[in-house]
C-alpha cells in the first residue's frame, strides 16, 4: 500500500506556479478551485477571520483589505456581500503576479465598485509600499518555501494596520485521501486534483505554524484548526 509521507513539506512545484498559465484552461481551473474551497468551508474561515480584526472598528470607518494570490477574486467577491449584509465600508484589493488570472477577476468583478486588481508581485517594492487595515492570505502560504514563508508573514505585518489573516492546509495524510476521494465525484479537472494534492503536502502541521510565529514581532497569534483540513492563524497588531 502506499504510504503519504506527511512528515515535511514536500519541494514538488504547482501547475498553478506557472505565471503564464492563460485561457480557458486557467479560467476553468480557478472556478474549479473556487468551488473546492466553497464546498469545503474554506471561504468561511477567511470571513470569520475578518470579523475578529474588526470587533472593535466602526462601521463607519474605511476599512481597506488586501487578498494576495487573489486567483479569480472569488474570495473577494464574497466579502463584498458579507460586508454588505454587516455594513461595513470596505475597499478590497485582489494582488496577484499572474496577469491572466487578474484580467479573469476584473471581468468576473465588474459588478462590485469596492473590488479593484493589481497585477504585483508581492516580494516586489511596488508591492511592499502599500499598506492596508487587513492583509488575506488564503491558500496562498503553502506556495512559498519556509524562508521565503517568514520574510513574507514579517513583511505582511508591517503592512498592516490591524492584522494579516491565513487561511490555510493541514498537511495530513488522512487530508490527501479524502480529497482523492472528493475528486472522484466532483472534480473532473486534472490540473485542480493535481494542484490539491500537492497543495496538503505542501501544507502545514501546528507546529510549522507555531515555529513561524516565533519569528514574526507580534504578541497576538491565534492558531485554530478548522474542518476540512484548515489552519485558521490570525496574527493581530496590538
Amino acid at each position: 500500500m502506499f504510504k503519504i509521507d506527511t512528515s515535511r513539506r514536500t519541494d514538488k512545484s504547482e501547475i498553478m506556479d506557472d505565471f503564464d498559465l492563460q485561457g480557458n484552461e486557467l479560467r476553468r481551473t480557478l472556478k474549479d478551485l473556487e468551488n473546492i474551497n466553497a464546498w469545503l468551508g474554506g471561504n468561511k474561515i477567511t470571513i470569520n477571520g475578518i470579523e475578529k480584526l474588526l470587533e472593535n472598528q466602526s462601521n463607519s470607518r474605511r476599512i481597506r483589505i488586501a487578498d494576495i494570490g487573489c486567483g479569480n477574486g472569488a474570495m473577494l467577491r464574497k466579502i463584498a456581500k458579507w460586508g454588505k449584509r454587516k455594513d461595513y465600508n470596505l475597499e478590497l484589493i485582489g494582488i496577484d503576479a499572474n496577469a491572466h488570472a487578474v484580467e479573469i477577476a476584473r471581468e468576473l468583478s465588474g459588478d462590485f465598485d469596492n473590488i479593484s486588481f493589481e497585477e504585483l508581485n508581492i516580494f516586489s517594492d511596488s508591492f511592499k509600499n502599500m499598506n492596508f487595515d487587513i492583509i488575506l492570505c488564503t491558500l496562498t502560504l503553502h506556495h512559498f518555501k519556509d524562508k521565503q514563508i517568514v520574510d513574507l508573514l514579517k513583511q505582511l505585518y508591517n503592512q498592516s494596520k490591524l492584522g494579516v489573516v491565513i487561511n490555510d492546509l493541514h498537511r495530513n495524510s488522512s487530508a490527501y485521501i479524502l480529497f482523492q476521494a472528493f475528486c472522484v465525484v466532483f472534480v473532473n479537472n486534472e490540473i485542480a486534483r493535481k494542484d490539491g494534492l500537492t497543495s496538503i503536502l505542501r501544507g502545514f502541521k501546528k507546529r510549522d505554524i507555531q515555529n513561524f510565529a516565533k519569528k514574526v514581532a507580534a504578541k497576538n497569534h491565534e492558531i485554530s484548526w478548522k474542518w476540512a483540513f484548515r489552519y485558521q492563524w490570525i496574527i493581530k497588531k496590538e
